[in-house]
């Protein structure tokens, strides 16, 4: 765990982003294909956290990006070399391309400062996409990940920021999976080995601080 004032020099505005992942309302949304995922995501404030910290962000001039999971209505070019990608085809509301499922979820809110940025493949928000290049561009040093799950895509955006050499802070309480109680188990055993652990409130006490002039 970063001290606050650690927390505080990694929170740089100037070349932080913060990533949002799959906060979709086909996910986390009151019709959601993953109803156990969404009510959890909910229940446990983790969706109201990342609300939370995207309105800061907005606030203080820091880059959000949202990474969004969604596929063709044919199904082209979508991963079946896995158990999970065969039951997400028969799941009775489907992340298709220009459909409300695969728009951010309120209480979020997307300006036209942030980038949207839409997958049709894998399990990863930072493989195979464009967000690797956008932060490379955009000057980032570190990522601040959030959204869902904690069972598959926030520890693949983990692993892919921090081996493409960004560090990773992640929000425990900003985060959310399925069952409950695996989450903290999760961030625990493994994100913590390889990102900064920190809570809503402490990156949100970071990010609204007065910086130190050099």
């Amino acid at each position: 765990m970063a001290s606050y004032e650690e927390l505080g020099e990694l929170l740089d505005p100037a070349s932080t982003v913060l990533l949002t992942v799959e906060c979709q309302q086909g996910v986390v949304g009151p019709d959601s294909a993953l109803p156990e995922l969404a009510r959890e995501a909910r229940a446990s404030g983790a969706l109201g956290n990342v609300a939370r910290l995207v309105a800061a962000a907005h606030e203080s001039g820091l880059q959000v990006i949202h990474a969004v999971a969604e596929r063709r209505p044919d199904g082209r070019g979508a991963n079946r070399n896995a158990r999970l990608f065969r039951a997400a085809e028969r799941l009775p509301v489907q992340q298709l391309s220009g459909t409300t499922a695969v728009r951010v979820a309120p209480p979020i809110e997307v300006t036209e400062e942030d980038f949207v940025v839409r997958r049709l493949h894998g399990l990863s928000p930072v493989q195979g996409t464009d967000v690797d290049a956008l932060l490379r561009n955009l000057g980032c040093r570190t990522l601040i990940v959030t959204g869902v799950s904690a069972n598959v895509a926030i520890p693949n955006a983990v692993f892919d920021a921090v081996n493409r050499g960004y560090t990773v802070v992640v929000p425990r309480d900003a985060i959310a999976g399925v069952p409950s109680d695996y989450t903290p188990a999760m961030i625990r055993n493994t994100l913590a080995l390889v990102a900064t652990v920190a809570t809503t409130d402490e990156v949100l006490g970071c990010l609204k601080r007065p910086r130190r002039r050099a």
